[in-house]
């Protein structure tokens, strides 16, 4: 039998001390109390160190954030919860960056300190009382989300950044998004605008490298009758739809330097003006920017204005690559799979180990997004030993890329590929034209499946008529 945590709550307020320690003690914490910043660093000093600090901000003397930062030197692995009267989102961003695992405003209800205490303590207290919308299976927290999405946190690094989203989503700050295409910017993104007070409101993204400058403009703001030609009245722009909700600026790298500049008068005072409109246009909207580009690089180049980068990193979320969280493999294919079998409505196929273990020796360079297209192939083809030599080829590939030199038309990586590519092809048309096209005896010879066997006759251009076809072809390459 486990003991219950141990709370450490420190306030100057004997009333809000009394009340705080009845809550916690309610859901048969062990809380001690402290009433003052240096009080808190001397029970500290003295141990054992307690599982959680629920820390006031206002307190004379050593505020919060001062003792914060003690506790932190003194503990770097120490749980924090703030709690505050004051709604200062520079003091909530500057508590974040020190290392608190939550903020709570006061006046706060029972289950806001409830859930805020569960969270820094981890997943164990979390399958006692989860939050609204949150699933969690033994050290899995996933949380779902609009469109069939969900976020997953399975790994250290995922658990911390939902850790950091449950806080920064309550304070109405930029925050940039940055990782490798495919990591899962955008549902983070869509994580914290559930998370905040915007949720009932709607969300709307934009993408920033799929229209070109002039077009995104109007798309971002948009304009006034007459303002060019087929403009035969008015058209509100993405920022306006998203007015009092948040907005998504997805490859903010891609934009031009102009809009960057209009983009940074919006973050500074909330007014723009539309395309060929005379008056401004006033909105609220909280925005969000997403970028797999090396911000520092870009900024030295003048792809990246400078001072739009300081606009929008009030906090910066830097999502891991899949190759990097392995141990959410396993986990994200179970989601993924159970997810689209329902979609298909089929019946989810067993995962087995050695499929298992083949995608967790797999680098994903496409990260997240490939992880999902590969297991719908898997459900349509439902062959796994094809899809276990995919994954060992492409790492064949990669490793092979790696420690060679390339040479004309691809270099070696592209020749095994094409030979690959070749053999198989034949071998395939071989096995049709045995059986006169007859593709089930072909798929039973070549002990694939069926459907295997069509999406091979596809990728390879194969025909009845095929060996002239494909000769052509292998000469060609």
């Amino acid at each position: 039998m486990t003991s219950a945590p141990n709370i450490l709550l420190v306030d100057d307020e004997p009333s809000v001390l009394r009340y705080t320690k009845t809550l916690l003690e309610i859901d048969n914490y062990h809380v001690e109390t402290a009433g003052s910043g240096e009080e808190a660093l001397q029970r500290m000093n003295r141990g054992p160190a307690p599982n959680l600090i629920v820390l006031d901000l206002v307190m004379p003397g050593m505020d919060g954030l001062q003792t914060l930062e003690s506790c932190k030197k003194l503990r770097p692995e120490q749980k924090v919860v703030m709690i505050s009267c004051v709604n200062d989102t520079n003091k909530v961003v500057q508590a974040i960056r020190l290392g608190a695992s939550d903020y709570v405003t006061k006046p706060f209800l029972p289950p806001q300190l409830q859930g805020a205490v569960r969270r820094a303590l981890g997943s164990t207290l979390l399958a006692k009382g989860p939050e609204a919308g949150q699933l969690v299976k033994g050290a899995e927290m996933v949380d779902e989300l609009d469109d069939d999405l969900f976020f997953l946190a399975a790994s250290p690094a995922m658990k911390q950044i939902r850790a950091q989203v449950a806080l920064i989503a309550k304070v109405n700050v930029p925050v940039l998004l940055l990782g490798e295409s495919g990591v899962g910017k955008e549902i983070v993104s869509r994580l914290i605008h559930k998370m905040s007070v915007r949720a009932h409101r709607s969300m709307v993204k934009v993408n920033c490298a799929a229209l070109p400058a002039d077009l995104l403009e109007s798309e971002l703001f948009g304009y006034d009758a007459g303002a060019f030609t087929g403009a035969s009245k008015s058209k509100p722009g993405k920022f306006e739809l998203a007015h009092k909700g948040t907005i998504l600026l997805d490859e903010i790298g891609e934009m031009s330097a102009g809009l960057q500049a209009k983009l940074l008068h919006v973050l500074q005072d909330g007014t723009f003006s539309r395309l060929g409109g005379r008056a401004n246009v006033t909105v609220d909207a909280r925005v969000l920017a997403a970028t797999n580009i090396d911000v520092k690089k870009a900024i030295a180049e003048r792809r990246l204005r400078e001072d739009l980068y300081y606009r929008l990193n009030a906090f910066t979320i830097t999502v891991p690559p899949l190759r990097e969280r392995r141990e959410e493999i396993p986990v994200l294919l179970r989601y993924y799979m159970n997810k689209m079998a329902h979609q298909f409505g089929k019946n989810a196929p067993p995962i087995s180990e050695k499929l298992t273990q083949e995608c967790l020796r797999y680098h994903w360079p496409g990260n997240l997004r490939e992880l999902n297209n590969f297991v719908k192939r898997y459900l349509v083809l439902e062959d796994e030993n094809m899809l276990v030599d995919e994954l060992q080829n492409k790492a064949k590939e990669g490793s092979t890329d790696n420690g060679t030199t390339s040479s004309g038309h691809g270099g070696l990586k592209a020749l095994v590929r094409n030979l690959k590519d070749d053999a198989e092809a034949k071998e395939i048309q071989r096995a049709l034209d045995d059986s006169n096209w007859n593709r089930k005896v072909a798929a039973a010879e070549l002990n694939i499946s069926y459907k295997a066997l069509l999406y091979k006759i596809k990728q390879h251009g194969l025909s009845p008529a095929g060996n002239r076809e494909f000769g052509l072809r292998a000469k060609a390459n």
